[in-house]
């Protein structure tokens, strides 16, 4: 098994490899995300706006299967880093074999149990045209039997992750993952068929499934699997529910309102609906990227470096912050002008108040990435997923509520707020349960309000005046983030403009 000389606390948590770690999974989620919007028009003129619908509602789907993991795929990542930075290291192999093997386990029933209630879903759940039934539920039975796959990946990735290997992880994931959205286009012009498409996707999750166990081998020599200890998951398995749980409500949050929306008005109004939504969503692959370098290294300094823990929330956030807000501000204010370029007029009409509302939402999305992840790192999964489940009791009924008396622009304004609710919520908890980190948070609430409410107020504006008022909302917002900026950043920024720091 390889490692660095450099594994204690305070080198796995430093600012270089924060910034190199945000970087690489930037690029291996961005570069890909690039070809996924120009290829979006093709995907919906070769599909038709029903069976883009459908699809839709079928990577919605991959996100859900994610939590058939029971968290164990989060919770192994956390369990290694920490072992890692308290010098255990050796007793990885074991960890990591035992968790592949029962979640291989787990996954294939979880896939079975999914391929068994499809009719369901598809006949009695959604409003799906007759002439599409057949279609649709051969094309979701081939996606809920590739469940295995989607778990594994994430369990392999979360062993990279633990040991930071995230330059090479994504130079092998940039081009496997520009299949995943070129694979579709490939499948519709050869067959014609959502059923081909599914397969494609199953393929790419195949490729990808083998590269990461191929890197994963260095650090870890047969997986594990020989040295496996089925013992060591028992406290795995109680953050791991916890983590999970926190996932599948955190899922259902995201995607209950499209299938509300498909069973109460049809797919028309879920493409109308989902396809903003999931373009906002792409902005997540920013968060994510802070969010994944950030979990190993707190897992591994928060005990021994509370100080570098606290300022790796606060770098962590800023960057978010940084990287999202300029791209707020533009989808709330062009939101039609940005579906008509893409999409065309009727999308445009059907979907432009639906992107302004969620381009609002977003922005709280991401930023609770930040609290979210510290309280997984420091082993508190519980108090994410107890939250979770208030927001579920509330914004769901909410949600339909607001879809019933509003449409579906009802639908984005609860979103919207339960986003801004779960990143305050998350950034309190955060403090309440980790008492370092409450300096960062109450430092970032006047930036968090600046922005939130700059972005509230363009939503009703026409484009011109609302990009004036998000110019003024990104301009103090700058400057409160400079202000809370550590001063060892800000003297680099300085220094690399030929500046001295004050």
């Amino acid at each position: 098994m390889t490692g660095t000389a450099s594994d204690g606390p305070e080198d796995r948590a430093g600012g270089r490899r924060l910034v190199s770690g945000v970087v690489w999974n930037a690029l291996g989620r961005g570069v890909p995300l690039l070809l996924a919007l120009a290829l979006t028009p093709v995907l919906v003129g070769l599909m038709g706006t029903e069976r883009w619908g459908l699809f839709t509602l079928a990577l919605a789907l991959v996100g859900i299967f994610g939590v058939f993991d029971l968290g164990l795929g989060m919770a192994l990542t956390r369990a290694v880093s920490e072992a890692i930075g308290e010098g255990r290291g050796r007793d990885a192999p074991a960890l990591v074999g035992a968790t592949l093997i029962a979640l291989l386990a787990l996954s294939s029933v979880m896939a079975g149990l999914a391929f068994a209630l499809m009719p369901v879903l598809i006949g009695r759940v959604l409003i799906v045209p007759p002439a599409l039934e057949a279609e649709a539920l051969a094309a979701f039975r081939v996606l809920a039997l590739a469940a295995p796959l989607v778990v594994l990946n994430a369990a392999l990735w979360g062993v990279l992750a633990a040991w930071q290997r995230f330059r090479a992880a994504n130079l092998v994931n940039m081009p496997v993952s520009v299949f995943y959205y070129l694979g579709p286009v490939i499948a519709l012009l050869m067959w014609d068929s959502l059923v081909a498409v599914m397969l494609a996707l199953v393929l790419v999750r195949l490729v990808s499934g083998i590269a990461y166990a191929a890197l994963a081998w260095r650090d870890v020599p047969g997986l594990g699997l020989a040295r496996a200890r089925i013992g060591l998951l028992r406290p795995l398995l109680r953050q791991g529910g916890w983590m999970s749980l926190s996932g599948a409500l955190t899922q259902v949050l995201l995607y209950a309102d499209r299938f509300l929306i498909g069973a109460l008005i049809g797919l028309t109004a879920v493409a109308f609906y989902a396809t903003p939504l999931d373009l906002v969503m792409r902005m997540w692959i920013l968060p994510v990227a802070v969010a994944q370098t950030l979990l190993p290294a707190i897992a591994s300094a928060f005990r021994a470096a509370p100080e570098r823990t606290a300022l790796l929330i606060r770098r962590g956030a800023l960057i978010v912050a940084a990287l999202v807000l300029p791209a707020c501000v533009v989808l709330v204010a062009l939101a039609e002008w940005l579906l008509r370029l893409w999409l065309g007029a009727e999308f445009a009409a059907g979907g432009g108040m639906v992107l302004r509302i969620l381009g609002v939402g977003i922005f709280f999305s991401c930023l609770a990435f930040v609290p979210g992840t510290l309280l997984d790192a420091i082993g508190r999964p519980e108090v994410t997923a107890t939250f979770s489940l208030v927001q579920a009791a509330v914004f769901l009924p909410l949600g339909a509520l607001l879809l019933v008396l509003i449409g579906i622009e009802g639908a984005a304004i609860a979103w919207a707020l339960r986003a801004a609710t779960d990143c305050a919520g998350r950034f309190l908890l955060a403090a309440r349960f980790y008492p370092p980190a409450a300096e960062a948070g109450a430092a970032l609430r006047p930036l968090l309000a600046v922005a939130g409410l700059g972005l509230a107020a363009m939503v009703p504006l026409p484009a011109m005046a609302a990009l004036g008022v998000g110019a003024l909302a990104f301009g103090a917002s700058t400057w409160l983030g400079w202000r809370i900026a550590p001063r060892e950043d800000r003297a680099a920024v300085l220094g690399r403009l030929g500046l001295r720091a004050a």
